[in-house]
């Protein structure tokens, strides 16, 4: 396949020269590189070299889990990246969705917006899956005894204000979700209103009261 449209702006050396006239394509070669068109206005048919966009090849870090590994993207030269972009990133080794996190530039600059032939590295993180950390109060509100556990969900796993949630041993009532600084689309960096959900690919913690007992045990 190849990303040639049907018809094409181009000069006709028999009745335009100097200016495009619309032309139909005909045939392409193997991977695109000569074109063959016919001319919308007087018929010729002749062979054509389309110009291909400029790209360029950068740096990505993927953090997974605590783990980081490095690939490579090919974008638009005259592409714009900034932080809480998402794109499909596809090796050898792994296929996922990644979210930009920071950008580095020449002379290990960062910044959260800048054209993709300025950019030295991307940093990023996996966004299919997630590792969310939950606080987990007493039923009691007491803040002593509270205790943390870290659950594995889809990154667009909801998590809602007022929700009772199970995972395994645990049960507990979400009270407040607090966002990540690379989220989008959200008008605060804490939710406490029921009712109100945040997805788990843009939450930073999630604070909560546990629901298995009225007697709190470490264990």
């Amino acid at each position: 396949m190849n990303d040639i449209p049907d018809r094409v702006p181009t000069p006709c050396p028999s009745c335009s020269p100097e200016l495009e006239t619309v032309h139909e394509v005909l045939t392409t070669t193997e991977g695109g590189g000569t074109v063959t068109v016919r001319c919308s206005e007087c018929g010729h048919v002749h062979k054509i070299q389309p110009e291909r966009e400029r790209e360029v090849t950068l740096d990505v870090v993927v953090s997974q889990e605590g783990e980081s590994f490095t690939a490579n993207v090919t974008t638009p030269e005259d592409a714009t990246i900034e932080v809480g972009d998402e794109f499909i990133l596809e090796t050898e080794e792994v296929l996922s969705t990644v979210r930009v996190t920071s950008l580095e530039l020449d002379g290990q600059k960062r910044t959260d917006e800048a054209d993709a032939d300025e950019i030295e590295t991307v940093w990023t993180r996996e966004v299919d899956n997630v590792a969310v950390n939950v606080t987990v109060h007493p039923q009691d509100g007491s803040r002593n005894d509270s205790r943390s556990i870290t659950l594995h969900v889809p990154g667009d796993y909801e998590f809602e204000i007022g929700a009772t949630e199970t995972f395994g041993d645990d049960e507990f009532e979400i009270d407040a979700v607090v966002v990540r600084k690379d989220a989008s689309g959200y008008h605060r960096n804490r939710y406490e209103e029921s009712g109100d959900s945040v997805f788990a690919k843009d939450t930073k913690r999630v604070y909560a009261y546990d629901e298995q007992s009225s007697a709190w045990s470490a264990w």
